[in-house]
């Protein structure tokens, strides 16, 4: 699902989109009425994209050799997956809130309802900043093509 060249844009645009599509179908299908999440969903949310932004900043200082101790590989790996699951993650969020904001929208006129709007708004939003935090992440763990710039570093 990943390829060589990491997490793409275009990647998580169809992931989003798809999950909208099937949350959408599935809201209406059933005729369902959109869960009211709470305020603590958004701030996990960004908590967790400041941990994967934080956990590749080692992995980043390696590689401009700024590091002042060694990193193990094993550790380096982890924050790319991390961030690459973190941007998935993200896109998936994001595809599921857009498609209960969409739901809400014929209802827009009860005051309750736009509560719950706004709600969902800042977990869709939540989840575009994780999907950046993963992105950037995955950017900083990024390593040069040349085979012998590595063994250089202290990895």
């Amino acid at each position: 699902m990943v390829t060589a060249g990491g997490v793409r844009l275009r990647l998580i645009a169809s992931i989003t989109l798809v999950v909208a599509i099937v949350a959408l179908a599935a809201l209406r299908l059933f005729a369902l009425d959109p869960p009211t999440p709470g305020w603590a969903g958004v701030v996990l949310l960004a908590f967790m994209a400041v941990g994967v932004f934080f956990a590749a900043l080692p992995v980043r200082r390696i590689l401009q050799g700024r590091a002042t101790k060694a990193l193990s590989p094993l550790r380096a790996a982890r924050s790319l997956v991390l961030a690459q699951a973190a941007a998935l993650t993200g896109a998936g969020l994001v595809g599921w809130y857009a498609a209960q904001a969409v739901a809400l929208l014929p209802n827009l006129d009860v005051d309750s309802q736009r509560a719950r709007l706004w709600l969902l708004l800042g977990h869709l939003v939540a989840g575009a900043v994780l999907v950046v935090s993963g992105l950037l992440a995955q950017r900083m763990c990024r390593i040069d093509d040349d085979p012998g710039s590595l063994s250089e570093r202290q990895v």
